[in-house]
C-alpha cells in the first residue's frame, strides 16, 4: 500500500501514514487503502487493537491540496472518502488507538477524534482549518468535536480554525492522554499493551454503546457535511481559499 505502513506487533495492528514530506496529507489512494486496512483487520481474530499514527513530525495535515490545481483534488468524492474512513474507525469492533505524534489538521482532526483513545505528544496540536480555505468541516467533524467539547467550543474551533495544543485538548476532552515527547513512544506502547490484554468482547460492547450515545447522529452529520461541502466546493471563495493555501498567502473571500 502506497504511503501506508502496515505491521503486526503481537495483538496490535499498526497503521502508519507515511508521507512525512507532505505532513502525511491524505491522497485518495491513501484514504482508500487505510479504510480497507481498517475493515480488513476484523478478518484476523488475533488482532485486539488497531493503532493509527503518522511518520515524522505530523500526524496528518488533512487532504492533499499541494500542486498547481488544489481545487481539482478536492471534490465530493474526497468528502465521501473521508466519511467512509471515519466510519471504518468508529464501526470497528476492536478499539482504535490514535498515536497523535504531531499536528492533526483538516480531516486529520476528525480522523484522530474518531479513534477510541488518543495518546498525544505534548507538542501535538489539532486544528479544523476548513474555513481557512472557504469550506466547512467534514469527515464527521461536526459531530465528533461537538460530542467532545460542546457547541460553544465547537463553534470556536470550526469558525475560527484555531489551533488547540495537546494540553488544552486534553483538558477539553478531545484527547485521552498527553505524554511528554521524550516519553511518547513508551507511553503509547503502554496504552496499546494494556488494551491488547483486555477483554475483547467487553471492549466491543462498550465501544458500540458509547458511540451510540455520543455519536448517534454521525450519519446525519456525514450527510449534512456532504451536502454543504458540495455547494461550497463550487464557490469562488473555496477556489480562492485553496489557491491561497497552495501559494501560502492570505485568502481574500468575497462571499461568492
Amino acid at each position: 500500500m502506497a504511503d501506508l505502513l502496515v505491521r503486526r506487533e503481537g495483538a496490535a495492528l499498526w497503521l502508519t501514514l507515511d508521507r512525512p514530506d507532505s505532513s502525511n496529507a491524505l491522497t485518495g489512494e491513501m484514504v482508500a487503502d487505510l479504510a480497507e486496512a481498517l475493515r480488513g483487520s476484523t478478518a484476523d481474530a488475533d488482532v485486539r487493537v488497531v493503532v493509527l499514527t503518522g511518520t515524522g513530525a505530523a500526524f496528518c495535515a488533512g487532504a492533499d491540496l499541494g500542486g498547481e490545481d488544489p481545487a481539482g483534488k478536492y471534490d465530493g468524492g474526497s468528502v465521501d472518502g473521508a466519511n467512509a474512513l471515519v466510519r471504518a474507525v468508529t464501526d470497528l469492533a476492536v478499539p482504535v488507538v490514535c498515536g497523535l505524534n504531531g499536528v492533526a489538521a483538516g480531516v486529520g482532526m476528525p480522523l484522530a477524534l474518531a479513534c477510541d483513545l488518543v495518546v498525544a505528544t505534548r507538542s501535538a496540536s489539532l486544528t479544523l482549518a476548513f474555513t481557512r480555505i472557504g469550506l466547512m468541516p467534514d469527515g464527521g467533524a461536526t459531530a465528533l468535536v461537538a460530542a467532545a467539547v460542546g457547541r460553544a467550543r465547537t463553534m470556536r474551533l470550526a469558525l475560527l480554525s484555531e489551533r488547540i495544543d495537546a494540553d488544552e485538548a486534553h483538558a477539553a476532552g478531545l484527547v485521552s492522554h498527553v505524554v511528554d515527547d521524550a516519553d511518547y513512544e513508551q507511553g503509547l506502547a503502554d496504552v496499546v499493551a494494556r488494551v491488547a490484554a483486555g477483554p475483547p468482547l467487553a471492549y466491543a460492547a462498550t465501544k458500540k454503546a458509547v458511540n451510540a450515545t455520543t455519536l448517534g447522529d454521525l450519519e446525519g452529520a456525514f450527510a449534512r457535511e456532504r451536502s454543504g461541502q458540495s455547494v461550497l466546493l463550487r464557490t469562488a471563495d473555496a477556489a480562492e481559499g485553496m489557491a491561497a493555501f497552495a501559494a501560502k498567502r492570505r485568502p481574500t473571500f468575497t462571499g461568492e
